[in-house]
């Protein structure tokens, strides 16, 4: 459990802003990449905008920091060392955290669930209520998928990678995927978002299909990466070919792919989703923790 937020006059900690390219902010995202795979993909391959705040103890100069808050595309990602949970000490609100969500329009809080919940005691402090939330499991694989679940599907179950020529027929599932699974309440699909989404996936993520008599099934593709694992999203069966092993299958044969890269997967699945649930734990991922998306 997280400690709560603390007044600041209470505290010895303070939010500062992180210089990226010191050793103990990459040693922080190192500990907690298990949990924060996005985060921790974020602060890899920053984009442009990208800002970083440490928490830092103010009465030891060069302290290693205790926390941090990555913004990233008008998101935001808390990553709470176990070493500040293990201190007993409570957590001051960001001061900033106003000034920021009103400029940057925050759109989401994305990280494990009690990091989470941190920033959103804090945003109900001065007045924003989540709009719509997720909740998920967290699963994780060390070691390679179930042999039975490399097996699982029809047996003229194809899988294998597509490229451009195949956008269309992915488009169809991508689209289906986030109206189905990702969208909250309220907002509304933008069609060349997901197809500039796809290509970039194609260009730069592993992405695997699956064909069955001649139909694209379902896909499956990687989405983050940090530096021992690499993130699963967007498993997408269409509901013609659901309930015949297909999301097994995927699950199993990108996990080898990942593995093949040097890494380790992850990926999180929503609590309520438990045909998933099943599919991912019979290709041996095991649940690592709760995570939780909120929206605004």
């Amino acid at each position: 459990m997280r400690r709560p937020i603390a007044e600041m006059a209470a505290s010895p900690f303070r939010w500062r802003p992180a210089n990226t390219g010191t050793a103990a902010i990459e040693a922080l995202f190192r500990e907690r990449e298990d949990f924060c795979a996005a985060a921790c993909s974020h602060f890899r391959a920053p984009a442009r905008g990208d800002r970083l705040w440490a928490l830092v103890d103010r009465r030891f100069r060069d302290a290693a920091p205790r926390a941090l808050l990555l913004c990233h595309n008008r998101m935001l990602f808390p990553v709470l060392g176990e070493s500040l949970s293990a201190s007993g000490a409570e957590v001051p609100a960001p001061s900033f955290l106003g000034r920021l969500a009103n400029r940057i329009s925050l759109h989401a809080i994305h990280g494990p669930a009690g990091d989470t919940a941190f920033l959103v005691t804090a945003l109900d402090r001065i007045g924003m209520r989540v709009w719509d939330e997720f909740t998920y499991d967290l699963f994780n694989l060390d070691g390679p998928p179930a042999q039975a679940a490399r097996e699982a599907g029809p047996a003229n179950l194809r899988v294998a990678r597509p490229g451009l020529e195949h956008l269309d027929e992915l488009y169809h599932l991508q689209a289906a995927y986030e109206k189905e699974e990702v969208l909250p309440r309220g907002a509304i699909f933008n069609a060349a978002a997901c197809r500039l989404h796809l290509q970039r996936l194609l260009a730069e993520e592993y992405i695997l299909a699956a064909w069955l008599d001649g139909a694209m099934a379902g896909k499956i593709n990687t989405n983050a990466e940090t530096w021992k694992r690499r993130q699963i999203g967007g498993v997408y069966v269409s509901p013609a070919f659901r309930g015949r092993g297909i999301a097994r299958r995927l699950t199993a044969e990108i996990a080898v792919e990942i593995a093949r890269g040097g890494k380790a997967s992850t990926l999180f699945v929503k609590k309520r989703n438990a045909a998933a649930r099943a599919a991912y734990t019979a290709a041996g991922f095991v649940k690592a923790g709760d995570y939780r998306i909120c929206y605004y």
